[in-house]
């Protein structure tokens, strides 16, 4: 999902600062209620130093190509929500990507704006459907199959939209342009079938060694219940 450098340019990447802001003003929501709900600021951190370090790892060891006008990551960012929680998840992913622009990939740090907006509006919006999606009675570790598979089309799906956006912001609807963002879309929808089984492998893994992962460093959903 990195934005592809000259898709955006000069006076129009300005639009990506404020983006940004409103992204970590979402940061921050979900920050709060994570720790209004879930844990303390020390266990917060323990957990945001985990999903940073996975966020990088995903980012450089993960297999990525360039396609249209962004690239095609597998990110997994409802395994990251589902395992550690949405405060936990939008701070690694924010400080991931930071990481990697500074040390790996310089030339995607004008981009920053509109590659961190891409990643953490669809997680704030994940958040608000999982509480809508998954009953209050039910641990994450119990989540199905469809579950899983609408969480992930919910976040890849706005992924693929925020590109698209960035894309047709940049160089409008000319037909190469069209083209690319087309080809962008199919391409990474092919992440959504893949994530939901990394999703639910990765919770019956959770499941199964419950003595070493029901503990303060996940979040208390994964296997608990709301109420």
């Amino acid at each position: 999902m990195h934005i592809e450098p000259g898709v955006v340019d000069g006076a129009k990447i300005a639009l990506s600062y404020a983006t940004a802001a409103l992204s970590f003003g979402l940061v921050g929501k979900m920050v709060s209620e994570t720790l209004r709900k879930d844990t303390s600021i020390a266990t917060l951190a323990g957990r945001s130093l985990a999903t940073t370090a996975l966020v990088f790892s995903f980012f450089e060891i993960l297999p990525h190509h360039p396609v249209g006008v962004s690239e095609v990551h597998l990110i997994l960012g409802s395994t990251l929500f589902l395992i550690f929680g949405a405060g936990a998840a939008s701070i690694g992913l924010a400080l991931g990507l930071l990481l990697q622009g500074l040390f790996f990939a310089p030339f995607d740090l004008p981009q920053y704006g509109m590659n961190v907006t891409t990643l953490l509006v669809p997680l704030f919006a994940l958040s608000k459907l999982a509480e809508h999606l998954i009953p209050a009675k039910t641990a994450y570790v119990d989540v199905g199959y469809r579950q899983a598979l609408l969480l992930s089309t919910a976040y890849q799906g706005g992924i693929v939209a925020w590109v698209a956006f960035w894309a047709f912001y940049g160089h409008g609807f000319e037909a190469s342009n069209v083209a690319n963002i087309a080809t962008f879309a199919m391409a990474y929808m092919s992440v959504i079938i893949v994530e939901p089984l990394v999703d639910l492998a990765v919770l019956a893994a959770a499941k199964s060694w419950r003595k070493t992962t029901d503990n303060a460093f996940f979040t208390t959903r994964l296997h608990r219940s709301a109420t």
